[in-house]
């Protein structure tokens, strides 16, 4: 992959394509347009300048757009152009960030072409309720929204972090706390959940 520094302002879609080489990822994620408005999405490819992605909500060009990606964590930057069933945007960052994105998909590019194992165990999905009812360790509770989730864990918004390795109940799933989040943490869960009732058994009250 092509390193290289850039500036910090946005770059033509042109000039960026130039810059950048894009490699070909499948990463989900959820992006939020300028009315605020939530939709998930899958990107497609991506370069540490931009990247395309399958939307269901598509704004215009020119639109600031803020992206939380799997593997990649928050991104920002405009739409470029509009592409079928979806669209490309830049990515606003410094040196240092980009510097750090073109090392994650060095790496997302090499284990999709060696087969490598990864975290994503399973698919992600966006759940239809995201709102969930988080149990701590001293029997509070506590409204949450699910970010994602899938048969292994999920991906937590909140503004209170319970503990690192702390158990919960999410709905009346038991799991762990692995990792922070920008906005909010990770769980794993303690057993790998049936995808019947994956939804049902998170969102329980």
């Amino acid at each position: 992959m092509k390193m290289a520094l850039a500036n910090k302002k946005f770059l033509p879609a042109a000039e960026e394509r130039r810059r950048f080489q894009r490699v070909k990822v499948h990463l989900l994620g959820r992006y939020m347009l300028p009315d605020r408005r939530e939709f998930p999405c899958q990107v497609i490819n991506m370069s540490p300048g931009g990247l395309a992605l399958l939307a269901p909500g598509i704004g215009n060009v020119g639109d600031r757009v803020v992206a939380y990606l799997d593997h990649i964590g928050r991104v920002e930057g405009k739409i470029t152009r509009i592409i079928d069933n979806g669209f490309a945007m830049t990515i606003g960052a410094t040196p240092r960030k980009r510097d750090k994105l073109a090392a994650q998909l060095t790496w997302l590019a090499n284990r999709d072409i060696l087969n490598l194992p990864e975290d994503r165990r399973h698919d992600r999905i966006v759940p239809r309720n995201p709102i969930a009812v988080l149990t701590l360790e001293d029997g509070t509770k506590m409204t949450c929204r699910i970010i994602d989730l899938s048969l292994s864990g999920a991906a937590i918004a909140a503004e209170n972090r319970p503990p690192l390795k702390s158990i919960v109940l999410l709905g009346r799933v038991q799991g762990r706390v692995v990792r922070n989040l920008e906005d909010g943490f990770a769980l794993e869960f303690m057993h790998e959940q049936p995808i019947e009732t994956l939804e049902e058994s998170v969102t329980a009250r």
